[in-house]
């Protein structure tokens, strides 16, 4: 599929880090833009500058997923490209101690099920809705493609570290949607490819002290630096264009992997 004006798309996360490149290189090449967040100020003013269309979603809230994708198709039309960027991040053990009290606490059990929701509960939701929509239009020649999701997981799907375990599970979900989402949705010609970002110039890793990143760094292999969002748009850009490119999940982390802290 060639991006075009004739195109339209959606990505979520779009405000912010590795959505927000993506969504702004979508917008550069024509494409019709709709960008999901719950960063309503954030998410206004990226679609602003870019001619997108912003819906304020929370992409674990079923209502407000239907809303949005009713919304940005009004505008711009039944989206052929999706790409489920949107997620969050938490560092906490399955069980800890507290080395001075010596006080023994279980993992969070709202703070497990609310990164479930948002990473993993989140992609399905905004994925099937997005392809139960593409399934309604004409494939476009000569394949016969109607669209394609790119779904965003993390190289903690296969390298989980200490106190990654939701984060890691949320991810290892996508990972594991990849080759079943292909296959459900090949009869109607539509696509779904999975990229596993590694360490990334995004908000996440942004808050991070210099000596932790320094840490990480040391674990690349080359080049020995941080990727950079667009780097992580120009990939999902190359799985739009590259119709042959279906069921996979793709590693882009720089040669890393990982230790357990």
């Amino acid at each position: 599929m060639k991006l075009n004006s004739d195109i339209a798309a959606i990505v979520t996360g779009g405000a912010s880090g590795l959505g927000e490149a993506a969504a702004r290189l979508l917008a550069s090449k024509g494409v019709k833009t709709g960008i999901f967040d719950f960063n309503k100020e954030r998410g206004q003013a990226v679609a602003d500058e870019i001619g997108a269309i912003f819906a304020h979603v929370n992409v674990a809230d079923e209502k407000m997923v239907r809303a949005g994708f009713d919304m940005i198709r009004a505008a711009n039309g039944q989206e052929r490209i999706m790409i489920n960027a949107a997620g969050i991040g938490l560092g906490m053990k399955t069980a800890s101690r507290n080395r001075n009290s010596g006080e023994v606490m279980a993992h969070d059990i709202e703070a497990f099920r609310r990164v479930l929701d948002i990473n993993l509960f989140g992609t399905f939701l905004c994925a099937s809705q997005s392809a139960a929509g593409m399934m309604l239009i004409d494939p476009l020649e000569p394949d016969g493609e109607r669209g394609v999701i790119i779904n965003t997981a993390s190289v903690a799907a296969q390298d989980g570290q200490i106190g990654q375990l939701a984060y890691a599970a949320s991810k290892g979900g996508i990972l594991s949607m990849a080759l079943p989402m292909a296959r459900d949705l090949a009869r109607e010609g539509i696509r779904a490819n999975t990229i596993l970002p590694g360490f990334f110039e995004t908000p996440i890793y942004e808050q991070m002290k210099p000596e932790v990143k320094d840490n990480l760094r040391a674990h690349l292999q080359f080049p020995t630096r941080f990727g950079e969002p667009r780097e992580y748009a120009e990939l999902a850009e190359f799985l739009i264009n590259q119709s042959y490119m279906n069921a996979e999940y793709i590693r882009m982390d720089a040669g890393a992997r990982m230790p357990p802290r």
